[in-house]
């Protein structure tokens, strides 16, 4: 992923908004900010994730199971992690070797199959949560709890305007 380590210069932006008008400095600016913290974010948390021997992908899906009581299809997995089926199954194929999971077969629909959890599963989130938890505290200290609650704002807010550039495709 191409990152920008250092931001671009003010002077540099004036530079090209006097050659393309429709540069807005402000929000290119807040744009390359943003996208700079999302990678540094995404470096702490896969250093983290790591750690267990997991990916931000594999640890989504135990969370999912954690917090589904009866299990899931694989492709409600699917739709609840947001990724395509062949993701999902590469994710399960990968977690049910490495014992965190098991596939079972559905109690109402015989051509699908359950995932849960297995006790495996179950031992590593609770020994890894702690410390998962701990490190989002962390990471968040720098702003107090209304700032956190104003960026979770602004960023849903900034989710939803993307959502129409998604759809265009």
């Amino acid at each position: 992923m191409l990152t920008v380590r250092d931001l671009p210069k003010y002077e540099a932006l004036l530079a090209l908004a006097r050659q393309y008008p429709a540069l807005n400095i402000t929000a290119v600016e807040t744009c390359t900010m943003f996208l700079r913290t999302a990678t540094d974010v995404y470096g702490v948390m896969d250093r983290h994730f790591s750690e267990y021997d997991l990916s931000m992908g594999k640890f989504i899906v135990l969370m999912l199971l954690k917090c589904s009581d009866d299990g899931c299809t694989p492709s409600e997995c699917a739709d609840r992690a947001g990724v395509t089926r062949g993701t999902i199954t590469g994710l399960l194929d990968g977690l049910e070797r490495e014992g965190l999971l098991s596939r079972e077969p559905h109690p109402q629909d015989r051509r699908c199959t359950l995932v849960r959890l297995s006790d495996r599963g179950y031992t590593l989130l609770d020994g890894m949560l702690p410390h998962h938890f701990q490190l989002i505290a962390t990471l968040m200290s720098p702003l107090c709890e209304a700032e956190q609650r104003t960026l979770f704002i602004l960023l849903e807010k900034l989710r939803l305007g993307a959502q129409p550039l998604l759809e265009a495709d």
